[in-house]
């Protein structure tokens, strides 16, 4: 029973769980923005660029951390072939703000660049224009912080099932004492 919660069981709890923060954090923001938002996402091409390769790098990455947190009994540890690709996917979450910056410097200058000289336009058409800025924005961050979460979790997770699995590794200090000549016979006495 216990192999099964190793190998089976808590993998798929931890591999779920940026699923739910991404849901729960989704849900967090307030019913009237996220219409909002979803009114403005059609206008705004940048939004879809980073909402399609943060959700594919984020399948990704839900698929390496199921590898990753595979219990592999031939070598009594977890199946790090993949931790690399896993970490540099972590590193790519840092794209997202920098995309949705582009995205919001771009809606800036549309916004302004389509009033004329010397116009006087109402606070309205100002802020129906400078909608896709805000949701460039918004993109980008939510994209990074859920891009960040499975490489965080495969840590946390490693170290919560490697415990359960029998194989918690000896601390520092008492490797070095034990491989010390004489160690087993000077303990407590000082030189």
């Amino acid at each position: 029973m216990r192999r099964l919660w190793i190998s089976f069981l808590l993998p798929i709890v931890f591999c779920s769980m940026p699923l739910l923060i991404a849901v729960l954090l989704y849900f967090a923001v307030p019913l009237s923005a996220r219409q909002e938002y979803g009114k403005r996402l059609n206008e705004s091409q940048i939004d879809w660029i980073i909402l399609g390769l943060g959700s594919l790098l984020f399948v990704a990455q839900l698929w390496l951390s199921w590898k990753a947190l595979r219990w592999k009994d031939s070598a009594n540890d977890f199946d790090e072939a993949n931790d690399d690709w896993l970490s540099h996917m972590a590193q790519a979450a840092e794209w997202f703000p920098l995309l949705g910056l582009i995205g919001t410097v771009a809606a800036i200058l549309q916004t302004f660049g389509s009033f004329g000289p010397g116009t006087k336009p109402a606070a309205e058409e100002i802020i129906q224009k400078y909608g896709p800025a805000i949701t460039a924005t918004g993109s980008g961050l939510f994209m990074a912080f859920l891009n960040i979460l499975p490489s965080w979790i495969v840590t946390a997770a490693r170290k919560i099932i490697k415990p359960l699995a029998g194989t918690t590794p000896i601390p520092l200090s008492a490797a070095i004492a034990s491989e010390r000549p004489g160690a087993s016979f000077n303990r407590g006495v000082r030189a």
